[in-house]
């Protein structure tokens, strides 16, 4: 005996509003249609769903029953409809998420936790790497998007790119480090603390050689490599040491990370911060909700930044 599970679920709407008219109301039916399932469904069973006379209708001890069973079914149809409609509103799903480690730790993740409060219902997976590498996951469909600088002479065949940020690297220390006292820094005045250096296989690294070199200071005293962001923050506010960070990095730490960003210019490789996806498949709701939030952060972000420079350009 096959029972219809539109029939029990409009038994339940029935037997929680108390009647047929109330029930149908609730479920946007006609009351003859409504009345005409439960006869269909009493026919199948072959016995009566309510007892017979009552006013108000009273359901049986087996309409009871089947009741509670419809409501549990009427539940989970309602929770699947919402969650299809989340899918497609890119609300819900899972987001595999790749980039650079000293962007996604130092601004990133600030934002995926500001996304996640506002979409619950989106599993993010986070995993770091270079250009190669997240290029090769990006083809393989190992990552829906990868969020890292790219140069414009760099840009992956089959990829496409939304540039986020202009890339600004600038020479960070702790706050109240003695170079922060300068009204002017010289050569002189660098070449008598020791240098944190990112890992050597990241771009920032090969920022860091180039702007010691554009300062023309060919030669540093490394003291700390390699490391994460974190390693990285706990040494240089710990010590005296300077690094190379881009200067989003050092605006988003000051949060929790007594950092100062050194008033020098330094040379660095053109590049913009951006989103990286494959052009050979279609980009999930999710991972487009995403982008368009990742957009509106990093202008906010940006303008908080301008807004920062033109304060000091006033004070100085």
């Amino acid at each position: 005996m096959k029972i219809e599970s539109e029939h029990l679920e409009i038994l339940a709407v029935i037997v929680e509003k108390g009647g047929l008219t109330d029930g149908a109301d609730a479920l946007g039916k006609s009351q003859p249609s409504v009345s005409r399932s439960m006869n269909l469904l009493e026919s199948r069973i072959g016995m009566p769903l309510f007892e017979p006379g009552r006013r108000p209708l009273r359901p049986t001890q087996l309409g009871q029953s089947l009741a509670r069973l419809g409501a549990r079914i009427r539940t989970a149809n309602q929770e699947a409809s919402l969650l299809v409609r989340q899918f497609r509103q890119g609300r819900a799903g899972l987001l595999r998420v790749g980039g650079s480690p000293i962007f996604m730790d130092g601004v990133v993740s600030t934002m995926i936790a500001d996304f996640q409060s506002r979409s619950q219902d989106i599993q993010i997976q986070q995993s770091y790497g270079y250009l190669d590498e997240l290029t090769g996951k990006l083809r393989n469909a190992a990552l829906d998007l990868a969020i890292l600088p790219v140069q414009p002479g760099q840009m992956p065949q089959g990829m496409d790119f939304m540039p986020l940020m202009s890339g600004n690297n600038v020479i960070a220390c702790r706050a109240g480090h003695p170079l922060t006292h300068h009204r002017a820094i010289t050569l002189g005045d660098i070449d008598a603390f020791p240098w944190i250096s990112p890992p050597m296989d990241s771009p920032l690294f090969r920022d860091l050689e180039r702007a010691l070199k554009s300062i023309g200071h060919e030669e540093m005293r490394v003291t700390f490599s390699g490391g994460s962001l974190a390693s990285i923050q706990s040494v240089l506010t710990g010590s005296d040491s300077l690094t190379v960070l881009p200067y989003s990095v050092v605006f988003m730490s000051r949060r929790t990370v007594p950092l100062e960003a050194l008033p020098l210019k330094i040379d660095h490789a053109s590049r913009q911060l951006g989103v990286l996806t494959s052009k050979d498949r279609p980009l999930p709701p999710a991972t487009q909700h995403f982008i368009s939030f990742l957009v509106t952060e990093f202008q906010r972000l940006q303008s908080r930044m301008d807004h920062e420079n033109q304060v000091t350009m006033r004070r100085g």
